[in-house]
């Protein structure tokens, strides 16, 4: 059987994953991604097909999973590495009875650690901070402290639960959305339930996203909501570049209106040239890795290699993020 193997850091990071895809007895083709349709088609039409696709964020089009399936390896399962499904269309996958595996619960913890480091970075000026001492100058901004703050946390999953336990730490009072609440936990750890996401965004200091993307919330945070939200808040996302408008967020951090955006994400990565956020000093960006540790990558990586070894040699261990 012959599989693709596109995602940078399953490949970059030592570790048994390699193992385990080795002892599978697999071909393996290797390719940095994250990889446009173009580069899939051409992948997949210079080898002749691929029995399996082990990927990150590329992209998995109707027309990339066609393609593939009309070659003579015909596609037999999507394994993603990872949890965000938006780069695949599941649904045309659905359709065509290719199941698409995921790795729920193996980088929680890490993203999570990565959200209040870009939080503390805005609340304390680290960008401006470190780039005047790299020049040898002594600028000093006045931050804030995260104690006693509100945070807004949209969606409530694995991810949004750890930010929520951490915040807590800090002392700091949560808000929470999601359309899936847990009761259990909202009592907890004292979070007060918020009946919408507009209203959840308004008179915090900080809103932090950990929401899936999708066709009904693509682009969610813009101008309007950026109006209703608490002037000089904060903006965090480490879950996904499409769920905000980047040049109305670009505005905002400029006019004063939001204090500061800090994310992991955007939505065309890497940047392409002339990118909004260019210049602003109050905007951090990090270029995806807050699921990039050690730890996490062999969790994920290890979890993502069992799911596409057993379900192509007939197993029954791996997850499958769609039904039919």
């Amino acid at each position: 059987m012959r599989i693709l193997l596109t995602t940078t850091s399953f490949q970059d990071t030592p570790g048994p994953h390699h193992d385990l895809l080795q002892q599978s007895g697999f071909e393996v083709v290797t390719a940095r991604g994250p990889l446009t349709q173009p580069q899939m088609l051409d992948l997949i039409a210079r080898h002749q097909g691929f029995d399996g696709l082990l990927n990150g964020d590329d992209q998995i089009t109707a027309q990339v999973i066609d393609a593939a399936l009309a070659s003579p390896a015909r596609l037999r399962v999507i394994a993603k590495y990872g949890i965000g499904l938006d780069s695949i269309d599941v649904a045309h996958a659905t359709a065509m009875k290719i199941p698409v595996l995921f790795t729920p619960g193996v980088n929680h913890t890490t993203v999570a650690e990565h959200t209040f480091g870009l939080m503390i970075a805005l609340a304390k000026h680290f960008w401006p901070h470190l780039r005047s001492t790299k020049k040898g100058e002594w600028k000093r901004i006045t931050g804030h402290e995260l104690f006693g703050k509100t945070i807004a946390v949209l969606g409530m999953g694995r991810i949004g639960k750890e930010v929520i336990k951490r915040a807590a730490a800090f002392d700091m009072k949560a808000v929470g959305f999601d359309r899936y609440w847990d009761q259990d936990f909202a009592r907890q750890y004292n979070v007060t339930r918020a009946a919408t996401a507009d209203e959840a965004i308004q008179n915090v200091d900080i809103v932090s996203l950990h929401m899936n993307l999708d066709d009904s919330n693509r682009g969610f945070i813009n101008a309007r909501r950026i109006a209703t939200m608490k002037k000089g808040a904060y903006l965090i996302n480490t879950a996904r570049g499409g769920l905000v408008v980047e040049k109305d967020l670009a505005e905002a951090c400029q006019s004063g209106q939001l204090g500061g955006y800090a994310c992991d994400v955007l939505d065309k990565e890497p940047q392409p040239a002339n990118h909004p956020f260019t210049g602003i000093d109050n905007i951090i960006v990090t270029p995806h890795v807050g699921s990039r540790t050690f730890e996490s990558v062999e969790r994920q990586a290890v979890r993502a290699v069992t799911n596409l070894v057993e379900y192509l040699k007939g197993g029954n261990d791996f997850v499958q993020a769609n039904k039919f």
